[in-house]
């Protein structure tokens, strides 16, 4: 089985069955230290009590993502990155609001690295995540919890690449489904191929190759609703 990724363009918005999706590298966006006294100017009050409430070492990648989502969202509903907030609900999970209204038929994912930073956006529930192929060993040593013997077999353990496709699968899917990567919720969602990736529950994924790491969408329903997805910037084909 081929289970060479396609490479993604960092720095452009690719879309992918109605969703948006960007990867930039976490150099070339927003990065100080400490964040907590000099934070990005379209950062909103809200934004900034989330930023400062957070540990120093937390603070640097969430703005970072935020920064990206606010781009991405901003080119996807026509309105200045200034007038977008991303924040938290109770659960942790992102959600948009635009000119401080909430929008629901906006949905947004945010993941990171150490090197790398990727925000989607759906009318439908997404999950984005970067996982680098050097943490192929760590993934290796809880494999047992977060796959299935049949899931073993079919991802293999020799390739870091598809060992890191395949934790970025799970990570991306428990997002969409506003789960955690704790408990059962990895188990519940199933792998059945990786080229192309294949998720049971009918949820939709693409895997592709961001440098050093592999960058997972998924989708987790089977059809897209107008709207959003037609507002959504169009850019090459992931």
């Amino acid at each position: 089985m081929d289970t060479t990724f396609p490479a993604i363009t960092p720095g452009h918005v690719h879309r992918w069955c109605g969703a948006g999706l960007v990867v930039a590298h976490r150099s070339g966006l927003w990065q100080t230290a400490p964040v907590s006294r000099v934070l990005p100017p379209h950062l909103s009050p809200a934004e900034r009590r989330v930023v400062q409430a957070l540990p120093a070492w937390r603070q640097t990648e969430w703005v970072a993502g935020r920064v990206l989502a606010k781009h991405l969202v901003g080119e996807a509903v026509g309105a200045p990155a200034d007038d977008v907030e991303i924040l938290p609900r109770a659960d942790g999970s992102p959600y948009v609001v635009v000119g401080g209204d909430p929008l629901p038929a906006v949905n947004v994912s945010i993941s990171h690295t150490a090197r790398h930073v990727a925000a989607a956006l759906a009318p439908e529930p997404v999950g984005v995540d970067l996982c680098e192929t050097q943490s192929a060993a760590a993934v290796r040593r809880v494999g047992d919890h977060a796959f299935s013997p049949a899931e073993l077999s079919l991802i293999g353990t020799d390739r870091p690449d598809v060992l890191a496709g395949a934790w970025a699968l799970k990570e991306a899917a428990v997002k969409a489904d506003r789960s955690g990567i704790f408990g059962d919720a990895p188990r519940r969602v199933r792998i059945t191929g990786l080229a192309p990736p294949v998720l049971s529950g009918g949820r939709r994924a693409m895997l592709w190759r961001a440098g050093d790491a592999v960058l997972a969408l998924v989708l987790a329903h089977p059809a897209p609703s107008p709207g959003v997805a037609a507002a959504l910037p169009s850019g090459p084909a992931g």
